[in-house]
């Protein structure tokens, strides 16, 4: 099945990649985490191969569904095991798919969640379910390779490790080896805003940690060793440098002065494997912003702040390529700027901190155009 890219179409409004926002049947708006209608009351479901939330109604008394007005080819459903537990899944599982499957794509990347007999973890599984359905719903739809490192990919899947911080060894949300462990304490807001403060961090959210981290997977699971191994060294830096050095030197120091001049964020700058993590991860807020802003009518034309757009010397071309212009990503570019300088003047006009707290340079624009083009081209032609 083919994807719907982030691209400008003939009239030139960029499409989504994923559908944030939709219409129940009885044409009143839903949105990708609801699994009823708040109007008419009924079901909903998000199915993530067409990116899509359907109307839902009953096949049986054994928990089958079918899309209203959906095509033959769309197929009955089942709801994911997770959609009467703590997550609260509202994904659907193809009936296809075998009557064995009781974990949507998403839950199925789970390999040790909290203990639910205890009390405080259930809101906190929640609340990291919620941030990992956003990621998988993109990674999916931009067709990466999304694969249960537990039952479908064992030697290359991606597996998730939920766990409860605990004393006397604290859990750091990382990646290794395919399994991206999450320290769900941060879902607690309190939690994490001490952390945040604390760190002098413009930004932190459960979900900028798991799109972090999944760009550490992605770098290990199609970047390295590929043909865009050595274009991303001249680029991001040589990651062979000593990672612990670095970090050490990071945290006692300080990010390098010239940060903002070169990168997405101050921590960006301590080693090239976070420089290439951090810029993966503001790419996909990007995408997925602007997703939600398409869903809502918002075209890029309808935010007219940004008057000086940027131009050509921000893209990324490898060398000996021609001078062809990537105007799909200027586009795109120039229209997150112009959204998030009203989203910003939305949140301080609630007394929030801004909603992008970050100003970019050509040089960090530049990173996320290689991004761009790097997912781009593996979706064009992925590797098995």
């Amino acid at each position: 099945m083919e994807m719907v890219r982030p691209q400008d179409t003939a009239s030139g409004h960029r499409q989504p990649l994923t559908h944030r926002i939709g219409q129940c049947q009885c044409g009143y708006p839903v949105f990708f985490r609801n699994h009823l209608c708040l109007h008419c009351g009924r079901a909903l479901g998000y199915e993530p191969d067409t990116a899509t939330i359907l109307s839902l109604e009953a096949l049986d008394e054994v928990g089958n569904w079918r899309a209203v007005a959906a095509s033959a080819e769309t197929g009955d459903y089942r709801r994911c095991a997770n959609f009467s537990l703590a997550p609260q899944c509202n994904w659907l599982i193809p009936v296809s798919q075998g009557t064995q499957q009781t974990l949507c794509r998403c839950c199925r990347l789970n390999r040790m969640v909290p203990d639910q007999s205890v009390a405080e973890n259930v809101p906190l599984w929640h609340a990291v379910e919620v941030a990992k359905r956003r990621l998988v719903s993109s990674l999916i739809a931009l067709g990466l390779p999304v694969a249960s490192r537990i039952d479908e990919d064992p030697a290359r899947g991606l597996a998730f490790d939920l766990l409860v911080d605990a004393v006397p060894l604290p859990v750091t949300t990382g990646h290794r080896d395919g399994i991206i462990t999450v320290n769900v304490n941060e879902a607690d807001d309190a939690a994490r805003e001490a952390i945040r403060s604390a760190m002098h961090e413009p930004y932190r959210t459960v979900l900028g940690h798991v799109r972090h981290e999944s760009g550490h997977y992605y770098w290990s699971r199609l970047l390295e060793g590929s043909l865009w191994h050595e274009p991303f060294r001249a680029l991001f830096g040589d990651e062979q440098q000593d990672y612990a050095a670095a970090l050490q030197q990071h945290y006692a120091n300080g990010p390098d002065p010239a940060w903002a001049d070169n990168s997405v964020s101050a921590y960006a700058s301590s080693h090239p494997w976070e420089d290439w993590a951090e810029t993966w991860a503001h790419y996909l807020h990007m995408v997925d912003t602007l997703d939600t802003a398409v869903g809502a009518g918002m075209a890029h034309d309808q935010v007219d702040l940004l008057k000086d757009p940027f131009e050509t010397d921000v893209l990324y071309r490898l060398a000996g390529e021609d001078d062809a212009v990537d105007t799909e990503f200027l586009a795109f570019f120039n229209a997150w700027v112009g959204l998030t300088s009203v989203l910003n003047e939305f949140s301080l006009g609630m007394g929030l901190p801004d909603f992008y707290p970050f100003v970019l340079s050509k040089s960090a624009i530049t990173k996320l155009h290689f991004v761009h083009r790097f997912i781009r081209a593996f979706g064009e032609s992925p590797v098995p």
